[in-house]
């Protein structure tokens, strides 16, 4: 395609294809989402486990441009999965997301760098838009860019935006529906670098740009295109082989080559100011933040004022959510006459639910915490700081995304791990990170937290649940820092390990982006979470509510005896429901596995838990909530209540004391209680022995520690 002429219209609505593509932390991302606002989805590229977010936006009447944003790339030289991505997308014109047009976002306050992906880009001779971003940053800085001569230069559309602040969008708009050419010069002259080898290689295949011919040269086994046609890879590999190349020498002279020509643009196109007040504010900060003592300190008073946050300011919701679902339970069930549908709608699916939606408070303030602190640039410090402690576990700076994201969710944080480009380090991140401690365990944690600890006790201004809270994610942290070491010296690997991270300028957080980052996860969270809550809680109050034989009906009779007359219809309905869930088919699964988790201080209530949990951790609060509506007629109660009021039948005191709760806590603290995690790790490795591995040591970790607290505090 030589040229996108946008303003046709054709039959219908005419879509344009554009890829969002640039360096990381130069807003891209910020940029999408000024751009598609609610109007996005996430799947995956093809082939591959990589997020793909797609946007689409209505440009005019019949014109709609579906946007997909590419992970970010420093290159198209790609040494990690994301990188590939971004790759395969721009460099090979028969993958699906091949853009019609390339809008490259650079941050403008530091173009030199910015602009060298922008130049690879250009050569690939495709429709582009420069985007230069943060103009806001330059203005402050007291620089000037010269947005018509550095198009002149470049032979591409330069538009200035501020994507936080929403300027030039409108422009940036507009440019997108002109008629835009391929660019028609090379930003540098290849031929000067390999001429007969990129000859040869058009020759062979049919290609208009020589950076496409010099790109087959340095990256043939990563072109999907070649998979198909072997016989023209063959020939290129002939040739490769006849030139004898040195594929490393041949990019390094790409690179000096565009970087002289990069020196001249920049020199005739920005006028810089000596005073620049952002970076002399950056550096204040970073001084304190990134400090090699301080910067830990800061950042271990940074969680431990996020999770105190998190139980103190979402307790009135929870506690509002609570009493709204006692309140609808006793209504639904004074409403509905008595029978199968009742008992299913009250004790199996509103007490499944209410063990989800009341931890939605919680959840929203996790994320709240961490998308703030990757809008302001904090996160980039935190793998920076943290880069030279983790090389001694065999992890390195680029490990701390993966650690920091499993906080959230460990499925997109094992993700996040394909930008480790060193194999080694890649897979025991990958290993390591489930035990971070995930928003899945959030709603377990806080139940067993709130049996065992009041919530009035307190360790001078600070909330002991709130400590107890952060002890159980550091102490996730630790794990995994441990088996981190243990695996560095069992993995064999010569490869070398770098880490390169750039520090964005610290920026307020946008609040839109926060928002929406907020409303994105939380709706994910309840769609996911309450689709199997609500099928196992269905599943689970079958298996409750009915039992093998005439066991229910022996147990009616038995309280119909004279024995029972001077018993309260209270009390003798309390019985029965006990009895009876302890006689159904939940009962005899939880009590074929109660001697294997006894020594734990674990009775069959809990180990019927433990199995459904292994769906989702978060299925461990609707499972205790469906087994003790089953087994409790009082619907006046929460769950929490319900728990608290379980007495232990050998010793007849409280069934979750201090030595269980704690127990628990630390077995869904280590434990693998989670199937989309192990899903995806097999495939981001490929490799089975790696989920199966994984899941073992994670559960006798698990049972070791549970068992050792129990003991001791029994």
């Amino acid at each position: 395609m030589d040229s996108l002429k946008s303003t046709i219209l054709l039959s219908g609505k005419q879509k344009i294809k554009i890829a969002l593509v640039g360096n990381p932390n130069c807003g891209k991302s910020t940029l999408f989402n000024a751009l598609t606002g609610l109007n996005q989805k996430t799947g995956n590229f093809p082939g591959v486990t990589v997020d793909k977010k797609v946007g689409t936006i209505k440009l005019e009447k019949n014109i709609v441009a579906e946007f997909v944003d590419l992970p970010g790339t420093y290159s198209l030289y790609p040494k990690s999965i994301d990188e590939q991505v971004a790759f395969e997308v721009l460099c090979n014109p028969d993958n699906e997301d091949h853009p019609d047009l390339t809008i490259v976002v650079a941050d403008a306050s530091n173009l030199k760098r910015n602009l060298f992906l922008v130049s690879q880009i250009i050569d690939l001779k495709m429709p582009v838009i420069l985007a230069l971003n943060m103009m806001d940053m330059v203005e402050k800085e007291g620089s000037v860019i010269d947005a018509v001569r550095l198009s002149e230069k470049l032979g591409v559309k330069v538009i200035g935006i501020s994507a936080r602040n929403k300027n030039g969008i409108e422009e940036l708009k507009s440019a997108i529906l002109q008629p835009l050419q391929v660019p028609q010069y090379d930003f540098i002259d290849l031929k000067k670098i390999a001429p007969d080898l990129i000859e040869k290689v058009k020759s062979v295949v049919k290609v208009n740009s020589d950076f496409v011919a010099f790109q087959i040269i340095n990256n043939i086994n990563e072109i999907n295109y070649f998979s198909s046609n072997k016989d023209k890879k063959n020939k290129i590999e002939e040739a490769l082989n006849t030139f004898i190349v040195d594929k490393n020498q041949l990019q390094q002279k790409e690179s000096v080559e565009r970087y002289k020509a990069i020196n001249r643009i920049v020199e005739e196109c920005i006028t810089s100011s000596t005073a620049i007040k952002t970076e002399t504010f950056t550096h204040k900060l970073d001084s304190f933040l990134t400090h090699r003592v301080w910067g830990y300190v800061i950042f271990l008073a940074v969680l431990f004022f996020i999770f105190q946050t998190i139980f103190f300011l979402a307790a009135y919701p929870m506690e509002w959510i609570e009493n709204l679902f006692v309140v609808f339970s006793q209504w639904t069930s004074n409403f509905l006459p008595q029978g199968d549908l009742s008992n299913l709608l009250v004790d199996g699916i509103i007490a499944g639910l209410s063990g989800v939606v009341v931890f939605v408070p919680q959840i929203a303030l996790l994320f709240a915490f961490i998308a703030i602190l990757e809008d302001t640039g904090y996160m980039a410090r935190v793998s920076f700081i943290m880069d030279k402690l983790l090389r001694k576990f065999g992890l390195n700076g680029r490990s701390v995304i993966p650690l920091i994201s499993g906080v959230a969710c460990a499925v997109p944080a094992i993700m996040s791990a394909r930008t480790i480009s060193n194999w080694k380090e890649r897979i025991i991140t990958i290993m390591v990170t489930p035990l971070m401690s995930c928003s899945a365990r959030l709603p377990v944690y806080t139940l067993l937290i709130s049996l065992v600890i009041p919530s009035n006790q307190k360790f001078g201004f600070f909330n002991y649940q709130g400590l107890i809270l952060m002890a159980l994610y550091l102490i996730g942290f630790i794990a995994a820092i441990g088996a981190a070491i243990v695996m560095k010296w069992i993995l064999k690997a010569r490869e070398k390990s770098y880490f390169i991270m750039e520090l964005p300028v610290y920026r307020t957080p946008q609040w839109k982006n926060v928002g929406l980052t907020i409303y994105e996860k939380v709706k994910v969270f309840l769609w996911d979470a309450g689709k199997i809550i609500v099928a196992i809680s269905v599943i689970l109050w079958y298996l409750s509510s009915h039992a093998p034989g005439n066991r229910f009906a022996d147990i009616d009779k038995k309280y119909e005896s004279s024995l029972y007359l001077n018993d309260s219809s209270v009390a003798i309905e309390a019985k029965i429901a006990s009895e009876k869930l302890e006689a159904s088919y939940a009962g005899i699964l939880g009590k074929s596995i109660e001697p294997a988790i006894k020594p734990l201080g674990f009775d069959w209530k809990i180990g019927i838990s433990l199995v459904t949990s292994f769906a989702a951790r978060e299925v461990f609060v609707g499972t205790m909530a469906t087994i003790y509506s089953v087994g409790n007629s009082d619907n006046t109660q929460s769950i929490r209540d319900k728990m608290l009021s379980e007495k232990n039948p050998e010793t007849g005191l409280p069934k979750f004391s201090v030595a269980v709760g704690f127990s628990l806590l630390l077995f869904y603290a280590f434990a693998m209680q989670c199937m989309s995690t192990l899903a995806i790790v097999y495939r981001e490795t490929k490799n089975i022995k790696w989920p199966i591995i994984q899941f073992l040591y994670m559960g006798a970790l698990a049972y070791l520690a549970s068992f050792v607290v129990y003991q001791l505090l029994k």
